[in-house]
């Protein structure tokens, strides 16, 4: 099992920012969704493709992994199929070159379900993953939106039936939007999930408020024993999305309560 942070945490930081802190921090790796101002990762200069080999280079120094390109890539909207499909490719490029594995796709927009056409995204995925095959990356849908109902990702995935989809488990929505225990997720999307989004809430009001690890009501503890006891060795990843809410707390604070916190979690053996 490894740690990391999203950039979505830490939008007002520089790349030489991001992973001197990670480093520093003791995280095993930095998942990139955004630098500064820039969301489109393939602009942002570091990554350039005659920049990627400093970058690894780097990375490699400073003891880091890049496990997850996220993207912002809606594969369920009728009206941005190509930019969907020409985001989704400029991205399985950079990972290809950077050897990051997983593409972070969405088949829903926002973590509250809503209406989705979802032949759409089946024909989109049909389109992509040939394309993620001869990359050699895998592309995982997140538990989000509606698909963050295990069933109804679950029979996607059966359908799907490729080897480069996988799943992104956010542990936070199946749960607080489908008020879905985290060991029902868990025991229908198992086989899938190669990656995991972890972040804490509370509701106030029918409103969701994002809270640090452990100051929430999520049961985020059990979620790690469950992978923990399956012996997971992909990335627990703090999604704090204050990118979106810039009255969260800062990351400097967050990040390292986070790592303390979630391998208080774990069996000591492995703490």
């Amino acid at each position: 099992m490894k740690f990391g942070f999203s950039t979505l945490g830490c939008p007002g930081w520089s790349w030489s920012e991001i992973i001197t802190t990670a480093s520093d921090l003791g995280y095993d790796g930095v998942e990139l969704r955004g630098i500064g101002s820039e969301m489109y990762l393939p602009r942002v200069k570091e990554f350039a493709v005659e920049n990627v080999p400093n970058l690894r280079a780097k990375l490699q120094e400073l003891n880091l992994e890049v496990p997850c390109l996220t993207t912002n890539a809606f594969l369920f909207d009728p009206e941005k199929i190509e930019a969907a499909r020409t985001e989704v490719i400029d991205y399985m490029n950079l990972a290809s070159a950077m050897e990051t594995p997983y593409i972070r796709v969405l088949g829903d927009e926002n973590p509250e379900p809503g209406p989705v056409d979802e032949a759409l995204v089946e024909e989109n995925l049909s389109y992509l993953l040939p394309l993620a095959a001869e990359k050699n990356v895998t592309l995982l849908l997140e538990t989000n939106g509606v698909y963050a109902d295990s069933g109804k990702i679950k029979t996607l995935l059966e359908k799907m039936n490729h080897p480069n989809l996988g799943v992104l488990w956010d542990i936070h929505h199946p749960y607080r939007f489908h008020n879905e225990p985290v060991s029902q997720t868990y025991k229908e999307l198992k086989p899938w999930i190669s990656h995991v989004h972890v972040k804490d809430s509370m509701l106030s009001q029918g409103n969701v408020l994002y809270r640090m690890i452990g100051c929430g009501d999520l049961p985020v503890a059990e979620a790690v024993s469950l992978l923990s006891a399956d012996s997971f060795s992909g990335y627990l990843v703090l999604e704090w999305v204050k990118r979106w809410n810039i009255d969260l707390e800062e990351p400097g604070i967050v990040f390292p309560h986070y790592l303390n916190t979630i391998k208080m979690m774990l069996p000591e053996k492995i703490n």
